[in-house]
């Protein structure tokens, strides 16, 4: 899996850094992509990098607020006129359909796809053998919701020599059925339980990307355990009333925030533009805190 940030700015675009927009790139489902918001120009920016449109399967949108949104109705046009046809889902809060359907039929924008639009709930949202997504509401000045993604586990490695050894020789095709079945037949009529054949289970990964939102019991548990964790940081903790009173945080309560959760990993996105030379600072105030810990720039990318 490898993050793709497209967007690490708050509010409005700045020189170096645009609106939000992340991308969730998997080379081992596929190469499936999932986008995490659509701020304006997130087309633009995808255009710099090795995302493509046909391979964005699924979004995720926070919240409403224009600088997460407003590159949306763009982006699903150029896919269409790309002449995708594979169907595209996109979760987000109550409302979205509205704005979505408002856009296109008001600029006459025809999809060749099937488009699925999932309005928010708390708890699980997605599932199938891979992955669990849940979400909670987190606290902003409108509705704006964190998503936790659980990569489901998968099974160990294959004992071969104890198979050679207990069994024998097993023919190629035999020994995959025992990371598909619980119970193998052998060609001689006998019958294996796999799980006496397989290392231990390897463990999923947990990523937690976060919308706006100040410190909340909410985002707390999202975050819990997670492999990384990607958490707004729009201030510095000298602006930290400010930051609250609007639904945002400082990047020392992200840090907090991940070690109370016993994170693993934190990334830092959502810069306000009043830091252009000086992020550092937002990144060391952090790090006093948590370790490791990275603040994230447009193009930058993260492999977990």
């Amino acid at each position: 899996m490898e993050l793709l940030f497209l967007g690490t700015g708050a509010g409005v675009p700045a020189k170096h850094r645009n609106v939000s927009a992340l991308a969730l790139i998997m080379p081992e489902y596929k190469g499936e992509t999932w986008l995490f918001d659509c701020g304006e120009a997130t087309q633009h920016q995808i255009l710099h990098t090795k995302v493509k449109l046909p391979r964005i399967k699924k979004i995720f949108i926070s919240h409403l607020h224009g600088d997460h949104i407003f590159g949306l109705p763009g982006l699903l046009g150029s896919r269409s006129f790309q002449g995708e046809d594979h169907p595209l889902e996109i979760y987000g809060p109550p409302g979205l359909r509205t704005y979505i359907e408002t856009s296109l039929a008001l600029s006459g924008t025809h999809l060749t796809y099937p488009l699925k639009i999932i309005e928010l709930v708390k708890g699980v949202i997605y599932e199938d053998e891979t992955f669990r997504i849940s979400t909670d509401k987190l606290a902003h000045v409108i509705d704006s919701y964190g998503f936790r993604i659980q990569e489901k586990n998968k099974p160990g490695k294959l004992l071969v020599d104890k198979i050679k050894h207990d069994l024998g020789v097993i023919p190629g095709p035999e020994l995959k059925k025992f990371k598909e079945e619980p119970i193998v037949k052998l060609a001689d009529g006998s019958q294996v339980e796999s799980a006496h054949y397989l290392g231990p289970e390897k463990q999923g990964r947990i990523l937690t990307i976060l919308g706006d939102t100040k410190p909340c019991p909410e985002a707390l548990e999202l975050a819990r355990e997670a492999d990384v964790v990607v958490h707004e940081s729009t201030f510095r903790s000298d602006k930290e009333e400010g930051a609250n009173t609007f639904g945002h945080s400082t990047a020392r309560q992200a840090a907090t925030l991940a070690k109370n959760a016993a994170a693993r990993t934190l990334i830092l996105t959502h810069i306000s533009s009043r830091y252009q030379e000086d992020v550092t600072e937002l990144l060391d105030e952090a790090r006093l805190i948590f370790n490791p810990c990275f603040l994230a720039e447009d193009f930058w990318s993260y492999t977990l």
